[in-house]
């Protein structure tokens, strides 16, 4: 697909789960839709997925954690699309679920901090050109309210420290652009592979917020954590 669309946008992690789900709404909008994913098969199953529904939709390979797979996204993006109007940094990991602090893996930390906050990091630094031809440029980055030092408790560490941090990029890149709307938004616990089957939240409820804040939400909002369709505390 090449697309002159009026809307685009750029989701990582955008294979499953909420990723998937906000590339859905986004695409019911009428926005051409980029499903970045790590996974080949997965990512190109889900772009036809939403090709299959009459949307606009295109896999590109994207591994956050590996930045000459984001530089060759970029590279792929601009044979496909000449601007980006949302960016979703969508991508994350939860691999120490009810780990201690006190016996926290290094490794997992350090793997846990690639892909939560150094990947999104260089993810908006490859596609701000791109960020930049838009009209009305938004970039959002999916953390969580384990981030917020309000309500943090002893439960798993490196995803907490990794979403806080999150929250710091989101800030630092909303006052260095301050012609972008740069928020962190929590979706809540969403029924997932991340969140598992207790969650009190649908994906399709957890996509919405996120939906909201990318579309409908002031641009003059920015540098804020969101949940609910509300600000936060960090």
């Amino acid at each position: 697909m090449t697309t002159e669309h009026p809307k685009t946008a750029l989701i990582t992690g955008a294979n499953k789960g909420i990723g998937f789900e906000i590339a859905r709404q986004l695409a019911k909008l009428g926005y051409a839709v980029f499903v970045g994913s790590r996974d080949i098969n997965k990512g190109k199953h889900a772009a036809q997925q939403l090709c299959d529904r009459g949307f606009e939709a295109t896999f590109i390979q994207l591994d956050v954690t590996d930045p000459l797979s984001i530089k060759q996204a970029a590279g792929t993006f601009s044979q496909k699309a000449d601007h980006l109007d949302l960016l979703i940094n969508n991508a994350g990991v939860l691999d120490d679920h009810g780990e201690d602090i006190l016996k926290l893996n290094v490794e997992l930390l350090n793997r846990t901090l690639t892909t939560n906050v150094t990947g999104p990091i260089m993810v908006i630094q490859d596609f701000l050109p791109f960020l930049q031809k838009s009209h009305a440029p938004r970039i959002l980055n999916v953390s969580s309210e384990l981030g917020s030092l309000k309500t943090m408790r002893a439960y798993s560490p490196a995803y907490s420290i990794s979403k806080t941090a999150l929250n710091a990029v989101t800030r630092q890149f909303a006052g260095a652009l301050p012609g972008i709307a740069v928020n962190s938004v929590s979706p809540g616990w969403v029924r997932t592979d991340m969140g598992g089957r207790n969650a009190p939240l649908s994906v399709e409820d957890g996509a919405a917020d996120i939906v909201w804040l990318a579309t409908e939400a002031p641009r003059s909002e920015t540098g804020k954590f969101w949940q609910n369709k509300r600000e936060i505390d960090w």
